[in-house]
């Protein structure tokens, strides 16, 4: 991932790097330095020479990284002149714009026409439209208007969920986009920098979805009105398989990122304990199919952290790993509850989602 991007005679001075230790120093787009990843780089030193009219010049940047949590202290020096120095947190790259490489020539190509016709696709507002009259007719032909109705609510509440992270971050949104038969999709212009990014805005839907199922039950238990009851179980369930830890689901990006940000053996045994002891519960209280696809996810941790090395975004901290793994089993366990409470109903659509989960 890049580390660090200065202005240095003219050009753009960028260090890249990652967790295994490598580091590469660019000048513009060549390559002047290079650390392998086997060193021991906490304290590195980048040194190179620039030839000039007035003759040789020497740059030097060194300084101390700190993964976890981030910090980057530098210095940079030509011909032993200070020119830049400071020190950069895990806020200075979740703020960063992700820069865009250099523009080539126009080249007609099919695979290019097809991505040309797919941005301007989901730049019309009108396919927004499209896509929600299909959901609706769609769901409407499965179940009832009414119920479709109140389904395409609760998918626009769970994405909503992911459009407020997006905008909590400075991210450009491009809106809510509603496919039938597949769900919701929250697009967003710009790109992450940082793992917790990822986290939070993927984790936000379905907590989303957890707040309007609890709203529903409560409203059920006041005024007895079982289509209450309904919303909150079918988009506790809805916004259950969006939490498993599978990709490209949700629950797989907060696997995926937690699982690149372990750097050490005790994170990669407690993670998959947790995994472990979440399919257990599972399948003691009788949630077989939930079962089964933890224990996927739980396969899923192991690969994803031997790769943790070769992530671009900023790996999570000890704190914002914590935080992480409590905030996905508490949303995940709310979210099996109202489930789990609602399937007890003696009224055969209520326990339809545990019946399914039991399977």
């Amino acid at each position: 991932m890049q580390l660090l991007a200065v202005e240095c005679l003219g050009k753009t001075l960028k260090l890249e790097g990652s967790m295994a230790g490598w580091q590469q120093l660019f000048w513009g787009e060549q390559c002047v330095s290079q650390i392998s990843a086997n060193s021991d780089n906490d304290n590195f030193l980048h040194q190179f020479s620039l030839q000039s009219e007035q003759g040789v010049i020497e740059v030097t940047l060194s300084g101390a990284l700190q993964w976890q949590p981030f910090t980057l202290q530098f210095r940079l020096l030509v011909n032993d002149e200070l020119v830049h120095e400071n020190t950069l947190t895990e806020k200075d790259i979740e703020q960063r714009q992700v820069v865009q490489g250099e523009k080539q020539g126009m080249k007609f190509s099919a695979l290019g026409m097809a991505g040309l016709g797919l941005k301007l696709f989901k730049s019309a507002k009108v396919i927004k439209v499209l896509f929600a009259a299909g959901s609706l007719a769609a769901y409407s032909w499965l179940f009832s208007i009414e119920f479709a109705i109140a389904l395409i609510l609760c998918l626009v509440f769970h994405e909503y969920g992911h459009i407020k992270a997006m905008k909590y971050f400075g991210l450009k949104t491009k809106g809510i986009y509603l496919i039938p038969f597949v769900g919701g999709l929250a697009l967003s212009d710009d790109k992450i920098n940082t793992r917790w990014q990822d986290i939070v805005i993927s984790i936000m839907g379905p907590f989303f979805g957890l707040i309007l199922s609890v709203v529903c039950l409560v409203g059920y238990w006041i005024t007895d009105l079982e289509i209450l009851a309904g919303l909150a179980v079918f988009n506790a369930l809805l916004n259950l398989f969006n939490m498993l830890p599978v990709l490209p689901l949700d629950g797989g990006h907060v696997l995926k990122s937690i699982a690149f940000s372990i750097n050490s053996r005790v994170g990669i045994v407690a993670c998959v304990s947790g995994a472990a002891l979440g399919v257990y519960v599972s399948y003691h209280f009788g949630l077989a199919l939930l079962g089964f696809l933890l224990a996927i996810g739980s396969v899923e941790i192991f690969f994803e952290y031997k790769r943790r090395h070769l992530s671009e975004l900023l790996p999570l901290n000890r704190y914002a790993q914590i935080v992480s793994i409590v905030w996905y089993v508490l949303t995940l366990g709310g979210l099996s509850a109202i489930i789990w409470l609602l399937g007890q109903s003696d009224n055969g659509a209520l326990s339809l989602p545990l019946k399914i989960l039991s399977s």
